[in-house]
């Protein structure tokens, strides 16, 4: 008896979390969500499967979610099977001829291609799409400025091919969207030299985020969201003003590989995005936690 009073407790339990994300489900309904995920999320084959169910999750209750991915683990791995060996200037791949074509076959021909597949065998339809085919996604050369010596002005630094985006053709996600795909969008582009160039997925996101007047942007990251101390999770936090990213920038807080993030949540937010969010993808059902619950359990940033 002890036992089928606990199951009935489980599964009461059950029905209020569904209750709980009813308002989210029918305030979100028909809302493009644009999806980034990168980093160590990517190499986790449990991490990746936990990301894309509730991708697919979000598509079956209505939501519209687009799905924009790097790939730089992948990436290096392909150069080195190649014997060449990774370089890195103010944390941009340098990207030679040899080497932009290496990118494109890990990022179409690996990740593309798996997350597809993937999100194919939990039930939804997906495709694959290329930013520099059709001119998707234009760009221009991108040299970051680097202070050679201590003292004189910052110089740019050619890395080749890599780019900025400069336009962004939303037909191509839109016609996915209409035949009740997800999109998955690889991040390339094109020059006006008619080039490939590799470009920041994080900057990809936010500027697809901000053609397509999305609800939200989020960010699926390695690490629980914006910190004042990244040593204690206790110190998340959980909503942040746009007016206090400066400040934390300037003490520290927000750093590194967090910095491209946070800029694309600033400028997507400014245009007209509503919310915002960086959540840690290693914690199982992450977006889902985020999106349709009352708390949620990373950082968003608000206007």
């Amino acid at each position: 008896m002890v036992g089928a009073v606990e199951e009935m407790r489980k599964i009461i339990g059950k029905a209020a979390v569904l209750i709980e994300a009813m308002p989210y489900i029918q305030s979100f309904r028909g809302k493009i969500v644009v999806v980034k995920f990168g980093g160590s999320a990517m190499e986790n084959v449990d991490l990746i499967s936990s990301i894309l169910r509730d991708v697919v999750f979000m598509h079956t209750v209505g939501m519209k979610p687009v799905l924009v991915h790097g790939g730089g683990a992948r990436i290096s791995a392909e150069m080195k099977k190649q014997g060449i060996e990774p370089q890195f200037v103010a944390g941009y791949r340098v990207t030679t001829k040899e080497v932009i074509q290496l990118v494109k076959n890990a990022l179409l021909d690996g990740v593309n291609a798996d997350i597809v597949k993937r999100v194919q065998e939990f039930g939804a339809a997906a495709e694959g799409i290329a930013g520099d085919d059709s001119a998707m996604l234009r760009v221009t050369k991108f040299m970051p400025e680097i202070r050679a010596e201590k003292g004189r002005p910052p110089a740019p630094v050619d890395i080749g091919y890599v780019g900025e985006i400069s336009s962004v053709d939303a037909a191509p996600i839109y016609s996915s969207l209409k035949r009740d795909a997800i999109p998955v969008i690889a991040t390339l582009g094109l020059g006006d030299d008619g080039e490939t160039y590799n470009i920041n997925a994080d900057d990809v996101a936010g500027e697809i985020a901000l053609k397509l007047d999305a609800e939200k942007l989020v960010f699926v990251s390695n690490i629980h969201g914006v910190m004042r101390d990244p040593a204690d999770d206790k110190t998340l936090i959980s909503s942040l003003h746009v007016s206090m990213v400066e400040e934390l920038m300037d003490q520290g807080v927000i750093r590194g590989g967090m910095i491209p993030k946070i800029k694309a949540c600033l400028k997507a937010v400014g245009a007209g995005v509503h919310k915002t969010h960086v959540i840690d993808g290693r914690i199982p059902h992450s977006l889902l936690l985020e999106i349709f619950t009352d708390k949620g359990i990373g950082t968003q940033i608000v206007q």
